[in-house]
């Protein structure tokens, strides 16, 4: 199977190197030149404890790919799969699958623009890494990956992609309702990538807060009344208590999420797709969202003051 990572940061690496390990041709697809450049000089560099190795993978910019792939793997930020998808158009077949593990909800609608549902594989995924720099990731705890064709579970090359996914240790689970996993990992998000930005730490650190569990409850509790008012099924407790279990030691106590590091890079986050959509949505159907509005709004702050280079001394 012929298989690109399109969007090879810091998750897009991770599933890339672990792919590579098995018999399928893996190639990285990412905007960013001086990344793009630094993989194919160097390899990608990925960090596991004190140990640094070097995962030699194929890199090119979107304009640069040409030929075709049974499989295009998307890992762009949310609001970067439409841009991805339109560079991609010249090498997108009637037979490429397009697969998108990016955070945030409606992601799938944004694949349908350009891919027929019957090619389209929709996830979710708990592993975590970090984007150290150009070519360079960091490997945090473990994880697994929820997967739903949506043409149906008995379609061939869905199982081919469960075997692979298998071999390569990705963990993969075929579900019969991708969309629950989506929203319960969006929730998991909703909350720790956003007060971990907030307030300048890490998994485990906020989780040592006395008022942490007042903090998730304030996100879930109306999360829970959007997710129902959208007819999905989202179990509140369950979502809780994967949160929870995120502050274990040896677990992800040490990761800093996603949303953390692009505010530390002075990068847009995925806040619209996250507490942004809940609180988007609950406007719509006239549903108090105050929580998740006040989180999307402070964040949007923070965007713009992590792009100034100029600070006044305290």
């Amino acid at each position: 199977m012929k298989i690109a990572i399109a969007g090879a940061g810091a998750m897009g690496g991770r599933f890339g190197t672990m792919l590579a390990t098995t018999d399928n041709q893996v190639m990285f697809i990412d905007p960013w030149a001086d990344h793009v450049r630094a993989i194919n000089d160097r390899g990608l560099q990925v960090h596991v404890g004190n140990a640094v190795t070097p995962h030699w993978i194929p890199a090119a910019l979107p304009q640069d790919v040409h030929g075709s792939f049974d499989l295009i793997i998307l890992f762009t930020k949310a609001m970067g799969i439409a841009p991805m998808l339109e560079s991609l158009r010249s090498i997108i077949t009637r037979t490429t699958h397009v697969m998108v593990l990016a955070n945030g909800i409606g992601n799938i609608e944004q694949v349908e623009k350009f891919v027929p549902g019957r090619q389209i594989i929709a996830g979710v995924t708990v592993w975590s890494s970090e984007l150290d720099g150009p070519g360079e990731i960091t490997l945090t705890g473990a994880g697994n990956v929820t997967l739903q064709p949506l043409a149906g579970q008995s379609d061939d090359f869905f199982q081919a992609v469960l075997t692979a996914f298998h071999q390569a240790g990705l963990n993969p689970i075929a579900s019969d309702d991708v969309l629950a996993a989506i929203w319960k990992k969006a929730a998991l998000n909703c909350v720790l990538n956003t007060y971990t930005a907030l307030l300048d730490c890490n998994v485990g650190e906020f989780g040592r807060l006395p008022n942490h569990e007042t903090l998730i409850d304030g996100v879930l509790n109306e999360f829970a009344v959007v997710a129902h008012h959208e007819h999905i099924a989202f179990d509140l407790d369950a979502a809780r208590q994967l949160i929870l279990a995120q502050f274990a030691p040896g677990g992800n106590s040490a990761h800093y999420p996603s949303m953390y590091q692009d505010l530390a890079k002075g990068r847009p986050t995925e806040i619209d797709f996250l507490n942004g959509f809940i609180a988007a949505k609950g406007a719509a159907s006239n549903i108090p969202t105050p929580v998740n509005r006040l989180l999307t709004q402070l964040i949007h702050g923070k965007e713009v003051l992590s792009k100034q280079s100029v600070r006044i001394p305290a």
